[in-house]
């Protein structure tokens, strides 16, 4: 048995690795393509919707206290005064135009009148600052956010009871750990998922529906070996194959995170041990076997290569809906019995890893079921071998 195994796994990969251009679309090229794209996605992003650092905001203003104009100037901004109404809607056109930056109203006599306001005796409405921006615009809402920010400022300057958070601590007590587990466990579990079944996909039907449609499979078929012998060797060569794509796009993915997740910050997949990666490995690895034996199946129950790309599109899809429950819920689940659940529970394993949060039990289940359920496989791709009518047809 041994020696036949090995032979289908030394012929499968020699085929494979002997043709460059598959090794390099299969293998490199997913890692590559992955981190060239988010690595530009990342910094399109942060072009799109940053400020130029010698940008001058204008700001037009009406009736702008002394007070508040020192504060806007003293930040580097320029302020340009409207006096008659015909001005204001020229400007708030302008705005809505993307010309124009922001345009403050300020009630006559604004400070007098927020001096006498007291919110605990008035019946009237707090005197009221207009300022109009354009959300659509950087610039302008960039502008908003710092004229929002100085106008809180002055107001906490008029009755300044208390102040939140003023110190020079840090407040925010999510730790780089803390961080990296929310995005990891939300994102990576489902790219995962797509990756390797994207490359388990890019060989399975071509191994086992692309011989029979070339007809090799037969010369397979009349060795004195056993049908199982064949299956195994098929779908561990396979399986190294389709996790080595796998690994090509993590790769890819890791690298590229920190630029596509830009501003963020707070991330790194350092805060992982060396055994969360070989947990992780192990999840991966036992996927891969569960998705090469699906793919083995459906591609030897195709007569071509093309029919069996048809036959795989739904399983794709269930693979990608069961992919984005590692963005919904709280955390992976702790019910045994979902870990019975193939490919389901691999997207669990992994949110688990990835928020250092899962059960040792759930995690032993899952990986053993998948065995199970690719050597459940690897018996029925025997059966579809010994069957003539599936495999001549």
């Amino acid at each position: 048995m041994r020696n036949n195994v090995i032979t289908i796994i030394k012929k499968e990969l020699a085929r494979f690795f002997k043709d460059k251009r598959m090794v390099f679309t299969t293998v490199l090229m997913p890692g590559l393509m992955i981190y060239v794209l988010y690595s530009f996605m990342g910094s399109g992003l942060m072009d799109q919707f940053a400020v130029d650092e010698d940008y001058s905001y204008q700001i037009y203003e009406v009736n702008m206290p002394d007070s508040i104009q020192a504060m806007v100037e003293a930040s580097g901004m320029n302020v340009d005064v409207l006096n008659d109404t015909t001005d204001i809607e020229e400007m708030k056109t302008a705005i809505s135009e993307q010309e124009a930056d922001l345009l403050l109203i300020f009630p006559e006599d604004f400070e007098a009148e927020v001096a006498a306001y007291d919110c605990t005796t008035a019946t009237e409405a707090a005197p009221l600052v207009q300022v109009y921006y354009n959300s659509a615009r950087t610039e302008s809402g960039e502008c908003m956010g710092m004229i929002s920010e100085m106008l809180d400022t002055y107001e906490a300057s008029m009755a300044n009871r208390f102040d939140v958070n003023s110190g020079e601590d840090s407040y925010d007590l999510a730790t780089e750990k803390d961080t990296t587990a929310m995005v990891f466990s939300m994102m990576l579990p489902m790219l995962l998922m797509i990756f390797l079944f994207s490359g388990c996909m890019a060989v399975a039907p071509e191994s086992i529906a692309g011989e029979k449609e070339r007809g090799t499979i037969a010369t397979l078929l009349v060795t004195p070996m056993k049908r199982t012998h064949l299956a195994l060797g098929k779908i561990v060569s396979l399986s190294i194959i389709g996790l080595l794509s796998g690994v090509s796009s993590f790769l890819g993915t890791m690298l590229s995170l920190p630029k596509l997740m830009g501003e963020m910050g707070g991330m790194s997949a350092s805060v992982y041990t060396i055994s969360d990666y070989l947990l992780l490995l192990l999840v991966i690895l036992t996927t891969v076997l569960v998705l090469i034996g699906a793919l083995a199946v459906i591609s030897a129950y195709a007569k071509s290569v093309k029919e069996a790309s048809a036959l795989i599109m739904p399983l794709m899809v269930v693979v990608m809906f069961i992919s984005i429950t590692s963005m919904l819920g709280d955390g992976a689940p702790t019910q045994a019995a979902l870990y019975l659940i193939p490919i389901y529970n691999s997207v669990q394993c992994m949110n688990g890893i990835f928020s250092f949060d899962y059960q040792p039990l759930n995690m032993v289940i899952a990986l053993v079921a998948n065995v199970v359920y690719s050597l459940g496989m690897t018996g029925i791709l025997a059966k579809m071998f010994d069957n003539e009518r599936i495999m001549y047809s």
